[in-house]
């Protein structure tokens, strides 16, 4: 794979392990996803279909402070005036929904909140350290967690999920809770993630490639066929139950992009 010119990823990839880094690199936004870091996750996740030296794939975030907080508040993306249909850049940004069958184990240090879980939802399986912490802020900035909720729901048991979506800000999973409950696959100390993330997939890698991405590919499916029915009802319940943006930004506070970017 000849590497794209990135603005808002990094790439590197080990050929004598068969594994490449993603990182997500916006620290200074908290890694939220703005347009050009959407286009360039798509871009990256169908050019690694091509790259047969990358055998597995670790996704995480630049900096301390947070994995990813969602979509950049300041992205504005037009909506039609129907309740059945929706623009969500987000709905593109991971690696099966860009048709890439290779196995992706995710980072997590600091926050992962509201739109991340588009990208965790996609991954494997989740390392995280002792800092990490997972929550949803949509219900209390008048927003509805659709595509989250649906996504978590395949990840931690309903009560849970139910805890933390309906809860909002409120509600904030440490590290060991999220072990507990099965979000998290191991938790590392401090600043330890990415190299927990890294031994994992290495161990994944030296596996024949067939045989690793044939399971990957089953696992999905079992995801999928609950997914798509609960995916194609998110576009109007979003429409229907949303606040306008106008009052969202008043319970936002001023609060500029990056900041607790939802979706």
């Amino acid at each position: 794979m000849n590497a794209p010119q990135l603005k808002t990823l990094r790439l590197d990839a080990d050929k004598d392990t068969g594994v490449a880094v993603v990182t997500l690199d916006r620290p200074g936004r908290l890694n939220a996803v703005d347009l050009e870091m959407a286009g360039e996750l798509r871009t990256l996740w169908r050019g690694l279909r091509f790259d047969d030296s990358v055998r597995a794939v670790v996704l995480t975030g630049a900096g301390e402070r947070a994995f990813c907080t969602g979509i950049d508040r300041d992205v504005v993306v037009p909506q039609p005036s129907s309740p059945y249909m929706q623009d969500d850049p987000l709905l593109t940004v991971g690696p099966k929904a860009n048709d890439l069958w290779k196995p992706v184990v995710a980072a997590v240090r600091g926050m992962a909140c509201g739109g991340a879980f588009y990208l965790l939802g996609e991954c494997e399986f989740i390392v995280a350290d002792a800092t990490a912490v997972f929550f949803d802020p949509h219900t209390t900035y008048g927003m509805v967690s659709a595509y989250e909720s649906v996504l978590m729901t395949q990840r931690m048991p309903y009560g849970e999920v139910a805890r933390m979506v309906l809860m909002g800000n409120a509600e904030r999973i440490g590290a060991r809770r999220a072990h507990e409950i099965g979000l998290v696959s191991e938790v590392t100390g401090e600043g330890e993630a990415l190299a927990g993330a890294v031994r994992c997939a290495e161990v994944i890698a030296r596996c024949p490639t067939e045989a690793v991405q044939g399971t990957v590919r089953a696992l999905w499916a079992a995801k999928e066929a609950a997914r798509a029915p609960a995916f194609a009802q998110a576009p109007h319940l979003i429409a229907l139950g949303n606040l306008p943006v106008e009052r969202q930004a008043e319970l936002f506070g001023g609060r500029r992009g990056g900041e607790f970017g939802v979706r």
